[in-house]
């Protein structure tokens, strides 16, 4: 045992009490400074610095892209701001936890028919439209998820509603949702953030007009693109909802949201500029979050196009790419470097044991020299549009793949039209991509045969096969080893460069506590962090 370090352990408190470490940071941290385990936790759980959470204040919270354009309709979400009030004022059947795992929201529990093609939830009997002040029924949420269902729907969620076949209910606290085949997933579908819950019509439909919903608060007024002031739901079902009120705040200028952090005119914003991450972890007034996702940016080149048709260039220019340089320099560490399969391990059934591709020139050129492909010229289409930094990265990616003897012309495209324009359309583009909550739902975006998404035109049998088991396969270990199998093919096979999943980086005064975990779906804590987070004086 070393000496203890009361002046390290001094430090050490004085930033647990701050909420600027976890319990497990304060654990390694403690046991550096010479304490024991026992002694450290001790330390933890009978201090000032464990904090509780208490109610009381007025949370201020600074949110970009909002739009003027926007409304309560929850099939027409698209912006950070209604995704965050949607989850502030409106209550969903499933949701993310912190730690990423799958927990109840108006469904307190779940089961599946024996192949996952019927799910049957239970809903919780004290859940309350904030507005109406009506019980929430299953006749709620027969109509709001059939909002996004049918030919007449134009919600944004259509798409993943398409394999429902029946949506009944058996009393007004259980719903029946029948599917056309087998999903181990649809829980987890039930999570995207346009299946809100809303009132029921007496004609089906919903009433998304008044802005009713039976989450945390309760909107008192608003303006699109502007502000929204809520207050708390008294009678909300769930855990949380310490703050009294809530102003949600349309800050798009990336100066404006973080001069307001910094002064003090909000409490908490939901985005920073990579840029200034050093700097504002030095401020002792403020509190930076930077939680790894499943957000991605891709790289696809089309498989069914030459030189992409052929594995060996493909992989060449897999190994071709340094992602460490690219994650230091272009995104200040704040990405988790990916392995060329889109599967995060901020997503379930991670398979953490494949081996990570990393940079080899050498290896590169022997694989273009196989194909038959030395002195390979590509066009590498970005624009500044996909994300901050994105044609940097492409220029740096250029740099190393000219080690490998590979020239990378990068195609600076126009901003606008460019996801109309050039994703989908050029052979080999640079794309961002939201997190998504399972490999499922991604690879059938994205990577399944005949997906409209499918981006790099890959077309692989086993890899299909295996997508269509896994989706109905209830049992964890057998569903887990499908999806290595399909990540090792898509790493190995697969036509997209996969360099990193970029962090959620926000920031808020140091006086808002917030959980030891913050979940990995969304910034600011799932974009749950109005019921999640509160005051700690």
């Amino acid at each position: 045992m070393s000496k203890k370090n009361p002046n390290l352990m001094d430090r050490i408190a004085q930033e647990a009490r701050m909420g600027r470490i976890s319990r497990r940071n304060f654990m390694q941290y403690s046991m550096a400074a010479g304490f024991t385990a026992s002694a450290a936790t001790g330390l933890w759980t009978t201090n000032a610095f464990a904090q509780e959470a208490k109610r009381g204040g007025t949370f201020r919270w600074g949110i970009h892209d909002g739009n003027t354009g926007d409304t309560h309709d929850p099939g027409t979400y698209v912006t950070r701001v209604m995704i965050f009030l949607a989850h502030t004022h409106r209550s969903f059947m499933t949701q993310i936890n912190g730690d990423g795992s799958l927990g109840g929201d108006l469904a307190t529990e779940w089961e599946a028919s024996e192949d996952a093609s019927q799910w049957t939830f239970r809903l919780n009997e004290n859940a309350t439209f904030g507005i109406s002040g009506n019980k929430v029924v299953a006749a709620d949420v027969i109509a709001s998820l059939n909002h996004h269902r049918g030919d007449a729907s134009t919600s944004a969620a259509k798409s993943l509603m398409a394999d429902v076949v029946d949506i009944t209910a058996d009393g007004d606290n259980t719903v029946v949702v029948t599917l056309s085949g087998g999903n181990a997933d649809f829980p987890w579908l039930l999570t995207d953030y346009h299946l809100a819950i809303c009132p029921a019509n007496d004609d089906g439909t919903i009433d998304w007009q008044s802005g009713d919903g039976s989450g945390p608060y309760v909107i008192e007024s608003g303006e699109f693109g502007v502000q929204f002031s809520l207050v708390r739901n008294e009678n909300w079902h769930g855990e949380g909802a310490w703050f009294d009120r809530v102003e949600m705040i349309t800050l798009n200028d990336p100066n404006a949201r973080q001069t307001a952090l910094i002064t003090g005119d909000v409490d908490s914003v939901s985005q920073i500029d990579l840029k200034t991450m050093a700097l504002m972890e030095r401020n002792p007034d403020l509190k930076l979050q930077n939680v790894p996702s499943a957000a991605a940016i891709t790289m696809p080149m089309f498989c069914d196009t030459a030189p992409y048709d052929n594995v060996d260039v493909r992989n060449a220019l897999k190994l071709a790419i340094n992602r460490d340089d690219i994650i230091e320099k272009i995104f200040f560490g704040a990405a988790t470097k990916a392995n060329d399969f889109h599967h995060s391990p901020a997503q379930p059934y991670w398979p953490d044991d494949i081996p990570q591709r990393e940079y080899d020139p050498e290896q590169a050129r022997s694989l273009l020299q196989r194909a038959g492909a030395e002195g390979l010229t590509v066009n590498l289409s970005t624009a500044d549009s996909v994300s901050a930094g994105a044609v940097d990265m492409a220029v740096l990616y250029a740099e190393h793949a000219r080690e490998a003897g590979i020239n990378v012309n990068v195609v600076r495209e126009p901003n606008d039209g460019y996801y109309s324009d050039v994703w989908l359309v050029k052979p080999f583009t640079l794309v961002s991509w939201g997190a998504r909550p399972t490999p499922d739902v991604m690879y059938t975006l994205a990577y399944k045969d005949d997906a409209a998404w499918n981006e790099s035109h890959w077309q692989n049998e086993r890899f299909n096969e295996l997508l269509l088991q896994a989706k109905g396969e209830l049992n964890e270990e057998r569903r887990a080893e499908m999806y290595r199998e399909m990540a090792l093919l898509a790493r190995d096979d697969g036509g997209t460069i996969i360099p990193f999943f970029n962090n959620f980086v926000y920031a808020s005064r140091s006086n808002v506590g917030t959980p030891e975990n913050l979940a990995p779906s969304w910034e600011s804590d799932g974009a749950r962090a109005a019921s999640r987070w509160w005051f700690t004086d």
